[in-house]
């Protein structure tokens, strides 16, 4: 085995450990903080999260990035992007306080204004977090990094349910967001320690900033278009049909996006490294992309036939089912697949020196789902718009696979036919999976949706037992 290819897999094996461990943390407090809250105020605190996920974006201005590809990256350097990075997020944090109380009269939400406050102040906690993280990636310690992510999450989490609990209502979402970068922060630091020196110089910065911008412009369109539908739709349809839709898009996506975030993070160190040799670079995305599917289709099955029992089960503080998500996480769940996909390319070019590429397929992805979702706010009414809503994230990706295969052939000579093969094994495994539940839900006849999830889940555990076995033959 090659030594990109150890790196690869060391850092699958830590990253995704604590990946998988964070999201059933995440998943499993989640969907009990929702038996705490009403509609209205996951609503709330969905579109004030989503609006501080876009300023975050800015964070760091793409520098962590910049140090993650830079050849050599000097003490100095380190210092003075440390001081630029505080004083820009701590700006950014005043004028979030200052837009805070016209973005509630735009959405027309009293009281929303004074949420923005867990915004502002995680602006500067992540951004004294960035060199130490770059520093990690840097020197692919993921055994670290697992370690940090993995203990953030677990206090976020428990932040989060013990506000709920307490009867917070929106700022338990809200303060749980914001906890998390000051967890961050702490674990870095006690990971990784970083202690800015008092000296600044700005020319020493130039050549990261210059790279950088360019890749905050791909992050802040990414986040964009992360979160541009639940302003959307929040704007549309207003907070109650924010919160089944934004339930059904967490429960579907999170989990896929997840785990093509770990694949991305591995990756782009790896990527930057063999992103001049052909062989290297084939195996590496041979490697990544195999991950990808194996662990993402099948689970996003499993949603599609899992999707109309568990949401039934799930109510609000208010005893409100959110029974009307169950086809839009249906839709949304089948979107994942394509979306992990093709979100691979991120790290791929921006590991190979192009952000500008990333950027632009950024603003074009962005482009198409603001486009389809305005259509869908001025033409649905709120029961059908977010089912609408859902069906434009499956439309998109199809044309971006499409000019992605078109990209990676032109420019690294590597066809989709040569990738191929590796979509067969989780063809079989999906087939196996859905064969397994028709053949239980046959057998077992009309039941309630507590057993027909638990058929669902039996099935899928067999399945991933059957692919780590495959595996481990391989």
């Amino acid at each position: 085995m090659s030594s990109h290819q150890e790196h690869l897999h060391r850092g699958f094996k830590w990253l995704g450990g604590a990946t998988i461990a964070a999201k059933i943390i995440d998943s499993v407090t989640i969907l009990l903080v929702l038996l705490f809250l009403t509609k209205e105020q996951v609503g709330i605190a969905s579109l004030v999260v989503s609006i501080g996920m876009v300023v975050e974006a800015l964070d760091g201005l793409g520098t962590s990035e910049a140090l993650v590809q830079a050849r050599d990256v000097s003490r100095l350097q380190q210092d003075t992007l440390f001081w630029f990075i505080l004083g820009a997020a701590l700006i950014m944090s005043g004028l979030i306080l200052a837009a805070a109380p016209g973005i509630e009269a735009i959405y027309g939400v009293a009281g929303m204004a004074v949420y923005f406050v867990a915004v502002a102040v995680k602006l500067p906690l992540v951004g004294a977090a960035v060199i130490p993280l770059a520093n990690m990636n840097r020197e692919l310690q993921y055994e670290r990094i697992a370690i940090v992510n993995l203990c953030a999450t677990l206090a976020a989490a428990v932040t989060r349910l013990g506000l709920a609990i307490g009867g917070a209502g929106a700022w338990a979402l809200v303060a749980g967001y914001s906890a998390s970068g000051f967890y961050i922060l702490v674990g870095a630091m006690l990971a990784k320690p970083f202690w800015p020196r008092l000296r600044f110089k700005m020319p020493a910065i130039v050549p990261l900033l210059q790279f950088g911008i360019r890749t905050a412009t791909s992050n802040i369109l990414e986040q964009l278009f992360k979160n541009v539908d639940y302003l959307l739709i929040g704007w549309f349809y207003g907070t109650s049909q924010l919160a089944n839709y934004r339930v059904a898009f967490d429960v579907a996506m999170e989990p896929a996006m997840a785990v093509g975030t770990l694949v991305n993070r591995v990756a782009l160190p790896v990527f930057a490294r063999v992103s001049a040799i052909k062989e290297q670079l084939m195996q590496s995305l041979t490697w990544s992309l195999r991950r990808l599917m194996v662990l993402v289709y099948p689970l996003m099955t499993a949603m599609i036939l899992v999707a109309t029992p568990l949401m039934q089960l799930i109510h609000d503080g208010q005893g409100h089912s959110y029974a009307a998500a169950a086809l839009p996480l249906k839709i949304l769940a089948a979107a994942a697949m394509l979306r992990v996909t093709a979100q691979l390319l991120y790290p791929l070019v921006i590991g190979s020196g192009r952000p500008g590429t990333a950027a632009r397929l950024s603003a074009a992805t962005l482009l198409m789902l603001s486009i389809g979702m305005l259509i869908v706010g001025l033409c649905f009414d709120a029961q059908t718009g977010i089912i609408a809503a859902s069906a434009v994230w499956l439309g998109i990706y199809p044309l971006l696979l499409v000019w992605e295969a078109r990209y990676v052939r032109h420019h690294w000579g590597i066809a989709v036919r040569e990738l191929a093969g590796i979509m067969v094994v989780p063809a079989v495994a999906i087939g196996g999976l859905v064969i397994l539940v028709e053949i239980a839900r046959t057998i077992a006849g009309v039941i309630d949706p507590t057993i027909q999830i638990a058929i669902v889940g039996a099935a899928t555990a067999l399945t991933y037992a059957g692919l780590f076995l495959h595996a481990q033959q391989a």
